[in-house]
């Protein structure tokens, strides 16, 4: 036999040489979640490892993920009731800890990357991400919501914002507005192909924003969301978001999704995020404590293979552990 692939893997030496993609800590956005108050750092117990912070601990959370090279977080506010109306209008307050949160991580770490989420569901007492009326999801009445909570969040230092609600149209509102406000350096990130997923739950654990019950809220998110079973669909609102000025598009959930991460990749010029989303990362952790994998080889390898996909950023709750074995720690 002239050709013997295995000679390109017969040490770590020479099957580093042959190696295709080089997976590295820029790559990844670490996810934290935001609770009012001080001194908190609070475990979610249905995603062990993660944690609500208060200000002053995500402080120390972002210098310690800065001091292994990790510099892009994205940001979540878990919201106390008495601030929840059905127009989320605590979103856009100027005393929203969420929004001051940011604005102490910029002034300490100005090199850091902060993405923002903007959706109405963490500040609705109705959980959904758009205005409730008659058991309808309102489209364009959220905009206007969106657009308030997008310029509040700008003037608060994030970089990149991040629509998460899959209402039609809001990229071009959220980059018409900001370019009117003077933000046109301010990124979106948009989640381009959000799917109406299983694989929320500890997320919504995190935040306390499932929808709520009641007879006049739908009951699920499945008239905006995506449908898993759809994925020429994801084209469809790739085309839209880049003519409305994303910067970034987004596939979530991203292992279920491998396929579409791909579409993408090969459709669009822009870069392809993918968030590696709670329950995902929730069952492999369970697998590991079980004795079922190993948690240092399965971990890369799920990170490896979302990058091989396509994905040219990955959010994911296992960057800062990813991070510390890139350093040996």
């Amino acid at each position: 036999m002239h050709r013997r692939p295995r000679r390109n893997r017969q040490s770590a030496a020479i099957r580093g040489m042959a190696q295709e993609i080089h997976l590295t800590v820029d790559h990844l956005v670490q996810p934290i979640f935001l609770v009012e108050g001080e001194g908190i750092k609070e475990e979610i117990s249905s995603l062990p490892g993660t944690f609500r912070f208060s200000t002053d601990e995500a402080l120390k959370e972002v210098e310690s993920c800065m001091q292994l090279g990790l510099k892009s977080f994205i940001l979540f506010p878990k919201i106390a009731q008495e601030h929840k109306d059905k127009r989320a209008t605590y979103s856009y307050d100027p005393e929203n800890f969420y929004l001051k949160a940011a604005t102490a991580i910029k002034d300490q770490f100005p090199e850091a990357c902060l993405i923002s989420d903007v959706a109405m569901d963490p500040y609705s007492i109705d959980g959904h991400d758009g205005v409730v009326y008659d058991g309808k999801i309102l489209n364009d009445e959220t905009l206007h919501i969106l657009q308030k909570m997008a310029v509040a969040q700008a003037k608060a230092g994030f970089d990149v914002l991040g629509p998460s609600d899959m209402m039609d149209g809001r990229v071009e509102a959220i980059r018409t507005v900001l370019d009117e406000e003077g933000f046109t350096d301010t990124s979106i990130m948009s989640y381009t192909a959000k799917y109406a997923s299983a694989f929320y739950g500890p997320f919504r654990d995190a935040l306390d924003s499932a929808p709520v019950e009641g007879a006049d809220i739908p009951k699920d998110k499945k008239t905006y969301q995506m449908n898993p079973a759809n994925r020429r669909e994801a084209l469809i609102e790739g085309e839209l978001d880049t003519l409305e000025g994303a910067d970034f598009l987004m596939v979530k959930p991203a292992l279920n999704y491998m396929d579409v991460i791909l579409t993408m990749k090969q459709h669009f010029e822009l870069p392809i995020a993918a968030y590696h989303v709670s329950g995902e990362c929730a069952m492999l952790i369970a697998a590991c404590q079980n004795g079922w994998l190993d948690y240092d080889t399965a971990m890369p390898e799920t990170l490896l293979s979302l990058y091989r996909a396509g994905a040219d950023v990955i959010i994911t709750y296992f960057a800062k552990d990813y991070a510390k074995m890139q350093a040996g720690i």
